[in-house]
């Protein structure tokens, strides 16, 4: 496991150390989950980026529902 030192700011600091003394968590543990939440939506957002530079730059093709539904080859 990697390790990572970061800079937050102190009312954030604040919440986290609350949070992970009423709960018994750690704050790590609660890094990590906001992190990976986070990471999810940051890959998923850049993958939706990166197909409509596809689309518009004819790397990719978006096909109607008329084409899917009258099965033409939509290898092309």
């Amino acid at each position: 496991m990697s390790s990572l030192n970061i800079r937050i700011p102190d009312q954030l600091a604040e919440r986290l150390g609350a949070l992970s003394s009423k709960t018994g968590r750690t704050k790590s543990y609660y890094v990590r989950e906001a992190l990976e939440e986070k990471m999810e939506e940051l890959e998923d957002y850049y993958h939706a980026l990166q197909a409509l530079e596809n689309v518009s730059t004819g790397k990719s093709r978006i096909w109607t529902q008329q084409e899917i539904e009258q099965g033409r080859d939509l290898e092309d």
